[in-house]
């Protein structure tokens, strides 16, 4: 028996010595334990905790600070350690345009309504919110939707024309090129996913000199909307167009017999 318990115990201590090198030679072969992970430098950033819309009220439960990579900062982000009462600043402010959840907050993106309406806050400076009555059939459709851009368009009749001829003339012109549609009826965004609204009112942004163009025009004859395309709606694009037409120069088609002539008013 002690033979046998001498032969184990020998083999246990070979089987131990043999581990021991095998674990050596593996410990050479991995090389180097890898260096720690640099500590990434942040700063913390006021963004929005919920998703927010245009036009809503900001509250404290919707907006609050978070870590920012330092490397992607960007000047215009509202930072804790330069303005730490950001949030209390904000609180009752308007959203200008919509802000996802997690982006960070812009001054921009925000007014201070300080007791006004939405809409004379979000107006640009100089510009004018002005009404004017639309149908499915003056309205695009109900295709038109807020912050599309579109041309006014005044059908009248031709009343110089008809006393030379003897027939009756209608003529349309051009009176509003690319301008900017604020809200239809009461909505000011689009929202679950509609795609039409079907409303009774556009509210456009214009000029001093465009309202004025926008209110004689009402009087003269008929007003529709041209919905222009994403592709051709850029506000400096016709800048010359809109100066003409406060000129009071201004391109007309005219329509006799079936047939569509064009000229340039003045």
């Amino acid at each position: 028996m002690k033979a046998a318990r001498l032969i184990v115990l020998g083999i246990a201590v070979v089987a131990g010595g043999l581990a021991a090198i095998l674990a050596g030679s593996l410990d050479r072969q991995e090389g180097p334990a890898p260096e720690p992970v640099a500590k990434l430098d942040t700063a913390e950033v006021l963004v929005a905790k919920t998703d927010i819309g245009i036009g809503q009220s900001l509250t404290e439960q919707d907006i609050g600070w978070q870590p920012w990579p330092s490397a992607a900062l960007s000047p215009a982000f509202l930072r804790r350690n330069e303005r730490p009462d950001a949030i209390a600043q904000f609180i009752g402010a308007v959203a200008r345009t919509p802000i996802a959840a997690g982006e960070p907050v812009r001054e921009s993106k925000l007014i201070r309504v300080k007791g006004s309406g939405y809409m004379a806050a979000i107006l640009p400076a100089g510009m004018r919110a002005v009404s004017t009555e639309i149908s499915p059939e003056t309205g695009a459709g109900g295709f038109i939707l807020p912050n599309d851009r579109v041309d006014v368009l005044l059908t009248r009749r031709d009343r110089e024309t008809e006393r030379a001829t003897g027939v009756e003339t209608h003529v349309s012109e051009t009176v509003l090129p690319d301008v900017r549609v604020l809200a239809i009826d009461q909505l000011v965004e689009e929202k679950g996913g509609q795609k039409v609204v079907v409303g009774r009112t556009a509210t456009l942004e214009l000029t001093p000199r465009q309202a004025e163009t926008l209110a004689v025009s009402k009087q003269m004859g008929s007003l529709s909307l041209a919905l222009r395309s994403l592709a051709d709606s850029d506000p400096t694009k016709d800048r010359q167009e809109v100066v003409d037409v406060e000129r009071g120069s201004n391109r007309v088609n005219m329509v006799r017999f079936g047939v569509t002539s064009t000229s340039i008013a003045k």
